[in-house]
C-alpha cells in the first residue's frame, strides 16, 4: 500500500512533468543542443562528487552480498563519467527529429496533407542498477522535446540523485525549467506502482531492466509500455566458421562485460566442426574462468562443462557460464534460437554467404548478426549517441532505442476554405 504522502509527491511529480512538455515544446534545436552541451561538461566537471555519492551505493552493494555483474553495473568512475558525457555530446550533434516531414501531398480537392514528427510528450522510465541510464535517458528525452519522470533502483539511489541533480542545476542556468527531467526519490517499491497509474500525465513507460522488472511492469501500467527485454542471446558457430575470428568474438561477446543484456550467453555449435573447435573454447573459456553447461554431444569434448539442462538453454545468466550445445546444421540451430531466444541479439561466425543469408532471414531478433560480437548492440555503437533501452518488441520501436524511436507523429492540414460534402 502507497502512503498518502508518497502517492500525493509522485502525482504533483506527473503534473509538473505534464506542464513542462508543452514548454520543452517551444525550446529551439539550437537551444536543446547548446544545454545538453552544458550539461555534459558540468557532469564532468561534478564527476567527484558523483563518484563519492556512487561509491555509498557500491558499499551498500557489497555490503548486501550484490553479485559481481551487477556491481559492475552499478559502478561509476572517472572513465565512465567521461563516457556518459560523450554520449551527451553525440545525441546534441544528431538532427533534432521534431519537425521533420516525412511524407507530404495534396488531394484533389486542394488539401495539403503533411506528417511531421512530434514528441511522445512525458516519458516514465524505470530501470534497475545502471546510474549511467539516467545521464542516457535524458539527453535522449530532452533533445526528442520529451519531459521524462526517472525511476532507478534503489541500489542506485545516491548516484542517481547526484546525476540528477547536477543535470537539473545545469538547466537552470541555461534559463530552462529543471522539471524536463525529474527522479522519483523514493525507494519504496510502492513508487513504481503509483508511477504506472499516472495515465492523465504520463504518455508512454519505458522499463529497462531485468526480466521480473518488464513483467511487472507490463503487467501493471495503465499507461502504454514499450517492452525493453532482457537477452538471451546467441553465438552459432557454423561449419564454415573461421576458428581465429570466433574464439575472439566470443570471448568478447561472453566476458567484455557480463553484466549487460547484449552479452551473449549461449553457444551453438555445427557437428562437423565440434571437435575441432570445442578443444579451443575450452581452453579460452578457462583462461576467462568461464563455466560452461554443455549438451551431450558437446560435453566429452569440453573437460571442465558442466551437463546442461532444458532451463539453461534460456537462461540470461549475467555471469560467467556459457550454455553450448551441438547442432546438425543450420536450420536446426535457427529453431534452437527461435525456441529460447529473447528477441534480443544473435550471431553467426561463418563464412559460406549462403548460410549467411538463412540465418540473417531465419532468426527473429531484433539484431542479427554475422561474422561480430553481440555486444555491438548498443545505441552508442549504433551512432544513435546514448540509448533508452533494446526494444524487442515489434511495434513503434525495435532495437537500440534512439532519438527517432522517441517520436510520434502528426497529421498537418491545410485548406484554403474547403468543406466536406
Amino acid at each position: 500500500m502507497s502512503s498518502p504522502d508518497l502517492k500525493n509527491e509522485i502525482k504533483v511529480i506527473g503534473k509538473k512533468a505534464f506542464e513542462a512538455k508543452y514548454e520543452l515544446q517551444k525550446v529551439s534545436a539550437k537551444e536543446k543542443q547548446d544545454a545538453l552541451l552544458y550539461v555534459a561538461n558540468k557532469l564532468v566537471s561534478c564527476k567527484d562528487a558523483i563518484i563519492e555519492a556512487n561509491d555509498k551505493d557500491i558499499k551498500a552493494g557489497i555490503d548486501n552480498g550484490m553479485h559481481e555483474g551487477l556491481l559492475d553495473r552499478l559502478r561509476l568512475n572517472e572513465e565512465r563519467i567521461e563516457g556518459m558525457a560523450l554520449g551527451i555530446r553525440q545525441v546534441a550533434s544528431l538532427p533534432d527529429p521534431i519537425g521533420r516531414v516525412s511524407d507530404s501531398w495534396t488531394l484533389e480537392n486542394g488539401l495539403k496533407i503533411s506528417k511531421v514528427s512530434v514528441p511522445l510528450g512525458v516519458i516514465g522510465i524505470i530501470y534497475e542498477s545502471r546510474p549511467n541510464v539516467t545521464a542516457d535517458a535524458f539527453s535522449l528525452t530532452f533533445m526528442s522535446g520529451n519531459a521524462v519522470i526517472l525511476k532507478g533502483g534503489s541500489d542506485a539511489i545516491n548516484s542517481n540523485l547526484a546525476i540528477t541533480e547536477v543535470i537539473r542545476t545545469a538547466l537552470s542556468e541555461k534559463n530552462l525549467n529543471p522539471d524536463f527531467i525529474q527522479l522519483i526519490p523514493f525507494t519504496d517499491r510502492a513508487a513504481v506502482g503509483e508511477l504506472l497509474s499516472l495515465r492523465e500525465y504520463v504518455d508512454v513507460v519505458i522499463p529497462r531492466g531485468g526480466a521480473g522488472l518488464i513483467r511487472m511492469v507490463c503487467e501493471n501500467s495503465k499507461i502504454p509500455v514499450i517492452e525493453t527485454g532482457s537477452g538471451n542471446c546467441h553465438i552459432y558457430v557454423d561449419e564454415f566458421a573461421d576458428v581465429s575470428k570466433a574464439i575472439p568474438i566470443i570471448i568478447n561477446a561472453k566476458t567484455q562485460r557480463i553484466g549487460v543484456c547484449n552479452a551473449a550467453e549461449s553457444l551453438i555449435v555445427h557437428e562437423k566442426i565440434k571437435d575441432k573447435f570445442l578443444p579451443l573454447l575450452s581452453d579460452a573459456m578457462n583462461e576467462k574462468k568461464v563455466e560452461l553447461r554443455a549438451d551431450e554431444e558437446s560435453i566429452s569434448f569440453l573437460p571442465n562443462a558442466k551437463k546442461a539442462t532444458e532451463e539453461d538453454f534460456g537462461t540470461e545468466y549475467l555471469d560467467y557460464i556459457l550454455s553450448v550445445k551441438t547442432v546438425k546444421n543450420v536450420e536446426e540451430a535457427i529453431e534452437h534460437i527461435n525456441k529460447y531466444n529473447t528477441g534480443h541479439s544473435e550471431s553467426i561466425i561463418t563464412e559460406n554467404k549462403e548460410t549467411a543469408e538463412k540465418f540473417l532471414k531465419g532468426v527473429d531478433a531484433a539484431c542479427v548478426y554475422v561474422n561480430a560480437s553481440t555486444r555491438f548492440t548498443d545505441g552508442f555503437q549504433f551512432g544513435f549517441g546514448a540509448e533508452i533501452g533494446i526494444s524487442t518488441q515489434k511495434l513503434h520501436a525495435r532495437g537500440p532505442m534512439g532519438l527517432n524511436e522517441l517520436t510520434s507523429y502528426k497529421y498537418e492540414i491545410i485548406g484554403e476554405g474547403q468543406i466536406r460534402g
